[in-house]
């Protein structure tokens, strides 16, 4: 990168740095085909070989381990809307003085660093949260909650047939035969048959 301007420079890899830390964290919290992931490490990749040619803050590093940190605290724990702020504008205040002129001060534009922020903070707030907060919602239909209820055989189980349990109607399997109308028990789910017992009748 000889004769490269270096003010204009870290704007780039500024840039880029930016775009890696947005696609981590949505790669991070909604992982997938892997392709969010790779052109996370792509981005995060390229800004590293361009800051190998620029003079860093040291304290600006610190600061972006610190929005590291305070990303994994909210990927673990509740109110995580709060941690995603404090991460994003930490990252945000960091990486906006990670590089450093001649004279010592900040190499990227002012003007370009406020308005970065405050899509990475917006990012974090309506992308990373409402997904965060998605993948943490039980579901609202949830099979296993049919174990141990008490059903109808709503066909002859021999071993075989159908179950009302739990408001739906199932495949069911029985151990020994279950006539129609009888009542049973839901023992376990073995994928989406139920494994039923007769109830005995006092």
């Amino acid at each position: 990168m000889t004769g490269s301007d270096p003010v204009l420079l870290s704007n780039i890899v500024y840039l880029v740095l930016v775009a890696g830390f947005w696609l981590m964290a949505m790669a991070l919290v909604s992982p997938g085909t892997g392709i969010v992931e790779a052109m996370a490490i792509a981005a995060l990749a390229g800004a590293g070989w361009g800051m190998l040619s620029l003079p860093l803050d040291g304290w600006a590093v610190i600061g972006l381990m610190l929005g590291a940190v305070l990303f994994g605290v909210a990927l673990w724990r509740r109110n995580e809307w709060l941690w995603l702020l404090l991460s994003a504008a930490v990252l945000s205040v960091a990486s906006a003085f990670l590089f450093r002129t001649a004279d010592g001060g900040p190499a990227v534009n002012p003007a370009l660093s406020v308005v970065v922020s405050l899509l990475t903070i917006g990012f974090f707030w309506l992308a990373i949260r409402k997904t965060l907060a998605a993948a943490r919602v039980k579901p609202a239909n949830d099979p296993t909650a049919v174990v141990g209820q008490q059903g109808e055989a709503r066909t002859v189980l021999d071993p075989t047939g159908s179950v009302y349990a739990g408001g739906e109607l199932w495949s069911a399997r029985a151990e020994v035969r279950i006539p129609e109308g009888a009542a049973v028990r839901v023992r376990e789910l073995d994928g989406l048959i139920l494994i039923v017992d007769p109830i005995k009748k006092s």
